[in-house]
């Protein structure tokens, strides 16, 4: 006999799919199932008393009503835990669609080991995902690295998990993230300097220098005297400095915060309240120090 179909929705209210019978007249439900995945039976409405009909199932195989499929549209049957998990994977591959389209972004990775080369980084982070970039900052004249680098993922999900932990590469802890996410929105250039608050007086330069080697090049280091338990830090490169903004980093056993190199003279007060001689004798000291924030950017 010619081969039949039978016509089969999901939905009463969707466009029907023909699915082949057997040579029988009957159909499998393996092949229902191969179009409508999790597919348990049929069921049809029927034109008489308008209520809806389920098809016998035997054994894998869906016997006709009356030994005839008619013209009806037959309505798939899902199990109600397979549907509603059905349900639950398209709306995660919705929102993973959603993040799909989310782009990509440059992540400064900080405290490299000197030793690392960017094969070694795209060897490490190919491990969370497709590597677009890897590049590994290193000093014009020498060669040697800054102790920090950059890389970027193909897919928005891989960034977000890299950036969301610490990093063991070559044997050192590293940080990934944005550069300059942490930066002040209303801030028109990038400093190079950083702020370290919250210095103890046993802190010296090569100690503050030897810390934050560990981040990339740093070109100078000053405390203020007499001591106010603060210091300033330069970098080579100002993305490292902004990344560094807004951390709590522990110095020689001691919780420092950085901040931007140039506290706002209205907003002083709010950082060092119990300061000697208040708000004005702190900004006069800025207004004389020749750590100012850079007029250029340099």
């Amino acid at each position: 006999m010619s081969e039949l179909y039978i016509r089969v929705a999901e939905d009463e209210n969707e466009e029907p799919m023909e699915i082949p019978s057997e040579d029988d007249g009957t159909v499998l439900l393996s092949s229902v199932a191969a179009q409508f995945p999790g597919a348990c039976g049929l069921r049809y409405r029927n034109p008489e008393s308008q209520c809806m009909r389920g098809v016998r199932l035997v054994e894998g195989v869906l016997h006709a009503p009356e030994n005839d499929w008619g013209n009806l549209v037959y309505v798939v049957n899902y199990p109600k835990d397979n549907k509603r998990k059905m349900e639950e994977i398209d709306a995660a591959s919705a929102v993973k669609i959603k993040r799909g389209f989310q782009k990509t972004s440059d992540l400064i990775v900080l405290g490299l080991p000197w030793k690392t080369t960017e094969q070694d980084l795209k060897d490490y982070f190919s491990t969370f995902g497709e590597v677009i970039m890897v590049q590994v900052k290193r000093d014009a004249k020498t060669g040697n690295s800054k102790g920090f680098g950059f890389v970027r993922f193909t897919d928005y999900e891989t960034q977000t998990k890299v950036i969301a932990q610490r990093h063991m590469i070559d044997g050192r802890w590293c940080d990934c993230k944005l550069p300059n996410s942490k930066a002040c929105p209303d801030e028109p250039m990038r400093s190079r300097k950083i702020f370290v608050g919250r210095c103890t007086e046993d802190m010296t330069t090569d100690d503050l220098r030897q810390y934050f080697m560990q981040y990339g090049e740093v070109t100078d280091v000053f405390i203020p005297k007499p001591f106010r338990a603060f210091a300033f830090v330069t970098f080579a490169d100002d993305q490292v400095a902004q990344a560094l903004c807004g951390e709590d980093l522990i110095v020689k056993g001691v919780s420092v915060h950085i901040s931007n190199a140039e506290p706002k003279h209205n907003n002083i007060h709010q950082l060092f309240p119990n300061f000697p001689g208040g708000s004005a004798s702190l900004a006069a000291m800025f207004d004389r120090s020749q750590y100012q924030f850079p007029s250029s950017h340099v």
